[in-house]
């Protein structure tokens, strides 16, 4: 396409269950907010369309484990979603909800214009039916093996272990995820979209028109499913929470939320355009305009196959240009989950972190997972702020407004003669800004991010070498030239970094005494991203610049530690809520227990086994003699605290060789859920050693 009139700009629908986490913000809202912000910076028009998700499945079970109303969980979580995007700084032009009534207005005429043009197809079919629950399974209310990858608890939509989309009735063995039974088939009507009738059409706007501009994970998965050979999918669903099928038969039914969610981008941006006086129309139907979709990889068919079937059938949509989804996001070399609280939620984070969002910002796009899985660690985002936001930006930043108000008490020095290093650096600010914009506009974020980081370092090697704090001494005239180089360098950083860093780009324009879109002052300087190449000059001689105040501050140990020990109290909970109870034993007689000699002892003395991480080396007292027990509790007692304990021990266990040593028995231990080792042990001090157990 060539220059778009405008763009649409839309990101996957989050889903009210629930807050969002960073394994949300990585793949799809950090990256797209870079892309509108750097429009917007532009001059481009455009329309940045959010919403919450908030039909389908597991919305109603949530609601029924609470003892809620589904709308109550819509409500709670709509709210918390938007407040987070908002204090994140996630410029939504509009942020809408698929249980409004414009979305239910907009997603029912959709539904009925193709029904009234037969591009749907009625079955009545057999679907699975959890009878004592008296109603059909669809999608999440059902659970069994994905019959591509084996996983065992594949729901009835999708496969979360491989990412494949199937039916309901696909899986093998399913179980109802209500009563865990194992459901029967039962005859019920449908609607289906004959994807089958639109593969060449996909064909050929997909593997042909977009295999050398779309991401190759996208393109990839896209022409998976196409080799495949697409067949008709269901629009409907036998539920009583979402869009009601708006047609004669469709009592009792709903629209399946994969028909109806994709649809709010389209209502979303109704409802922004009747608010702001807009006709819609052009943003979703005129040729001139770019649609792209910022989207997780567990999205990719719904948005590509699906959707554009649908905006094809209908007729008079514009296609997407492009759908740069990213792949997955782990945490802490394990997958984020958030029904194990492996998250880190991004309220938790506003409140533990507070006015730290362009860390979390720079983080997630500097390790950002564009073409694979990648990992979140906390030691990582440390070492991203205060290697790289700390270390390079701010330290630059704080440099050079401390001594241009130390030499000139904050006034922009007039040069004199620019040298040969003056002039290439001063031309190599100007090239930025398109090296930056050519990693954007190919959805390279990652790259975008560390090549305004590389203009950060342009400044400190500047400042490094050149060295005004030793020049003031012997040339003022050199040193002012100095200062005012480094000066314009931190005026272009004060735009470009706006997409990536949006409350450091305020910060660094108040302190630059430039416009900032929440200045108060009446300022007459304002950089755009374009005039970073196009003018010279970006602080005049003679602007005077504020104060120096910290961009960013160092992150210390303590901090990250108590963001691992969050994670590692989740582990430990799922752990103790997973751990089985080990089953009873083959049955044994009285005879068989008698031969057992377990006698109450002390442990007199203990010592670490050398060249072993489990193994203490303990003499026991037992009463009839002193002897000595190699034990595996090393891991969870150091020697110390041991000596003394009361024990019960199984004395006439055969002697064995461990390490070397001869070991003469055996401590009774029992393990925790969470896998701490505790003695079994006489409790009452009267209980002499020696006494027998029985």
């Amino acid at each position: 396409m060539s220059q778009p009139k405008r763009y649409t700009v839309t990101t996957a629908l989050p889903y009210t269950n629930g807050p969002i986490h960073i394994g949300h913000l990585a793949g799809v809202y950090v990256p797209a907010d870079i892309y509108v912000r750097y429009l917007r910076l532009t001059g481009n028009d455009v329309a940045f369309i959010g919403g919450s998700d908030e039909h389908g499945v597991p919305i109603t079970i949530k609601a029924k484990n609470e003892g809620v109303t589904p709308q109550d969980i819509v409500d709670k979580y709509h709210a918390i979603i938007k407040k987070s995007f908002e204090d994140f700084g996630i410029t939504y032009d509009n942020y809408s909800r698929t249980t409004a009534p414009i979305h239910h207005k907009t997603a029912s005429d959709f539904f009925k214009n193709l029904h009234e043009k037969g591009e749907f197809i009625e079955e009545t079919s057999e679907q699975l039916y959890d009878e004592e629950a008296n109603q059909f399974l669809a999608d999440r209310f059902v659970i069994g093996t994905c019959p591509k990858c084996g996983n065992e608890e594949s729901y009835g939509d999708q496969c979360e272990n491989c990412g494949t989309s199937h039916n309901a009735t696909d899986l093998i063995n399913p179980k109802s995820a209500i009563t865990g039974n194992t459901p029967t088939l039962k005859q019920t009507k449908h609607w289906f979209l004959p994807l089958d009738k639109h593969e060449d059409f996909l064909k050929e706007w997909i593997l042909k028109g977009h295999k050398k501009d779309w991401k190759p994970n996208v393109y990839g998965q896209v022409k998976s499913w196409i080799d495949d050979g697409l067949r008709p999918r269901a629009v409907t669903r036998d539920l009583d929470w979402g869009i009601p099928v708006p047609v004669e038969g469709g009592e009792g039914k709903v629209l399946y939320v994969w028909f109806d969610a994709p649809i709010g981008y389209i209502s979303s941006t109704i409802e922004w355009a009747q608010r702001e006086g807009k006709d819609w129309e052009p943003y979703w139907k005129d040729k001139d305009t770019k649609l792209v979709h910022f989207i997780g990889k567990d999205n990719i068919v719904f948005h590509c196959i699906i959707f554009p079937s649908m905006l094809k059938a209908e007729g008079s949509y514009i296609l997407p240009e492009n759908v740069p989804a990213n792949e997955f996001l782990n945490l802490e070399g394990n997958k984020l989950s958030t029904s194990k609280n492996w998250a880190v939620w991004l309220p938790e984070y506003l409140e533990d972190f507070p006015g730290q969002q362009d860390v979390l910002r720079y983080a997630l796009n500097a390790n950002a997972p564009e073409t694979k899985d990648n990992d979140f660690t906390w030691k990582d985002f440390q070492a991203r702020n205060n290697n790289e936001l700390v270390a390079i930006f701010g330290n630059f930043i704080n440099r050079v407004v401390v001594l241009t108000n130390k030499y000139y008490d904050g006034v922009v020095p007039t040069p004199s003669e620019f040298t040969q290093i003056d002039e290439e650096t001063l031309a190599a600010v100007k090239a930025y800004p398109n090296v930056i914009a050519s990693s954007i506009e190919r959805y390279r974020f990652r790259e975008a991010g560390q090549e305004l980081m590389n203009l950060a370092r342009l400044g400190n090697k500047y400042l490094a070498d050149e060295e005004p704090w030793k020049m003031i001494k012997v040339d003022e005239n050199r040193t002012q030239t100095i200062m005012y180089v480094a000066l314009q360098i931190a005026g272009a950083l004060s735009a470009l970094c706006e997409p990536f860093l949006p409350f450091t780009a305020e910060k660094l324009k108040n302190i630059l005494n430039v416009s900032s879109s929440d200045s108060t002052k009446e300022i007459n300087i304002e950089n755009s991203w374009n005039d970073i190449s196009t003018k010279d000059v970006l602080l005049p001689a003679a602007h005077q610049i504020g104060k120096a105040e910290l961009l960013f501050s160092k992150i210390e140990d303590k901090t990250i530690q108590e963001q691992l020990d969050k994670l590692e109290a989740s582990r430990k909970a799922n752990e103790a809520a997973n751990k089985k109870v080990e089953p009873q034993k083959d049955t044994i007689t009285f005879e068989d227990f008698t031969k057992l000699d377990l006698r109450v002892g002390t442990i007199l003395e203990a010592e670490k086994m050398p060249k072993t991480k489990k193994l203490l080396k303990l003499k026991v007292d037992t009463g009839i003699d002193t002897r000595t027990i190699v034990s595996g509790i090393a891991e969870s007692f150091s020697a110390e605290e041991v000596v003394g304990k009361r024990v019960t021990v199984l004395v006439n266990l055969a002697p064995r060789a461990l390490r070397g040593v001869e070991s003469q028995g055996m401590i009774l231990m029992t393990e925790t859920p969470e896998g701490k080792l505790v003695f079994v042990n006489p409790d009452d001090s009267s209980v002499a050693n020696g006494l027998q157990i029985s």
